[in-house]
């Protein structure tokens, strides 16, 4: 079962002092052992970068860091799901069509990855966010 990973939880679990850190890394634990297949975009791997190296947890990740995490924590456990011109064109214009603007538009590209490579489930810390985007999605979108 393919299981998509929003950054928020791919951050959580990888820093320990996340406020998140526990139930991330409990989820990713759990996701691993039921040897479910965890997913996340070629934007989520960039963005994973960007939070990583750009807020200050208790200090900042370098960027050397930041890679050294994505090369043992994400892009050897998960699939990776890259997203076509066509992807990103279909996204903006639903989200055009929404009303949709801001940071839902990062929410919304996330939400078609998951559709994209089926995903059965959606772990995200923004579960309101994510099921305003996507209701159709309600049922598969959960809290770690």
């Amino acid at each position: 079962m393919n299981v998509y990973l929003d950054t928020n939880v791919v951050v959580a679990d990888a820093v320990q002092t996340h406020l998140h850190h526990a139930d991330a890394a409990g989820l990713v634990e759990q996701v691993l052992r039921r040897r479910w297949i965890p997913v996340i975009s070629t934007h989520g791997l960039a963005e994973v970068f960007a939070v990583l190296t750009g807020t200050p947890f208790p200090s900042r990740l370098s960027p050397a860091e930041a890679w050294q995490i994505l090369q043992e924590n994400v892009l050897q456990l998960f699939e990776v799901q890259s997203l076509s011109r066509a992807d990103y064109t279909d996204v903006l214009r639903k989200c055009a069509a929404q009303g949709l603007s801001g940071g839902p538009v990062f929410d919304a590209i996330h939400l078609h990855a998951a559709r994209k490579a089926n995903c059965a489930r959606i772990y995200t810390f923004n579960v309101d966010d994510f099921r305003r985007v996507a209701p159709d999605l309600h049922d598969r979108i959960f809290r770690p």
